[in-house]
């Protein structure tokens, strides 16, 4: 699901001049130039840029949880929401982080997913969310300490910035160690996406092997 003119609207916060220019290469996938440095701590590094409004991500839900269970011990694979400036996915991307930051994100990741695309709660609204929190077993109070936090608003800033250097102007988006990414219009559809970045992990751990060239 595309947001280019939800990116128009926040050009003054978001900015088209990232550091990051994506050149399109034909095939299933395309390089990310120059390549953003990596947080794999050693590892592979497989991100997935997604918002919880995108039916996208939503459909591939399936493909990423069965790719996971099989994750290579050199990969390493992380979930940032895109938060592209001041277009609203913001509160999304703030949910994602204040429930990472109460250890409940893992048991109500799909249940989010499920608000925004099936019962149609905007999470963003606090009366909606603290109803929706309630019924769900969360503690509305908790759950706004934790919001309020310095941790929760550290993480919201550097979701921003990898938004901001990836020039991520489409959901979902994988992207394999800084260098390469694929999405359903590359890989063709979204159950051809996990091929293709298995293929990207080879190549990569390919590069990390090949012997450095002497100066």
């Amino acid at each position: 699901m595309t947001f280019r003119k939800l990116l128009a609207l926040a050009a003054a916060t978001f900015g088209l001049a990232a550091s990051a220019a994506l050149a399109q290469q034909p095939g299933t996938f395309a390089t990310i130039s120059p390549p953003q440095p990596v947080d794999g701590s050693g590892k592979i590094e497989v991100i997935e840029f997604f918002w919880y409004g995108c039916p996208h991500c939503y459909a591939l839900e399936p493909a990423v949880n069965s790719w996971l269970k099989n994750l290579p011990k050199d990969v390493v694979f992380r979930r940032i929401p895109a938060t592209p400036g001041d277009t609203g996915w913001g509160e999304a991307s703030r949910v994602f982080y204040t429930l990472e930051s109460m250890n409940l994100l893992d048991q109500y990741h799909q249940r989010i997913f499920e608000a925004f695309q099936k019962e149609k709660v905007n999470l963003g609204q606090k009366a909606k969310r603290d109803e929706w929190l309630a019924k769900n077993g969360i503690d509305p109070k908790k759950y706004d300490e934790t919001e309020k936090s310095f941790t929760v608003a550290t993480k919201l800033a550097r979701a921003k910035q990898l938004t901001y250097a990836y020039k991520i102007d489409s959901v979902p988006r994988v992207i394999v160690n800084g260098k390469y990414y694929t999405a359903p219009e590359l890989a063709g559809s979204s159950a051809n996406i996990f091929p293709v970045v298995d293929q990207l992990v080879a190549q990569a751990r390919k590069e990390a092997s090949a012997p450095t060239a002497k100066k």
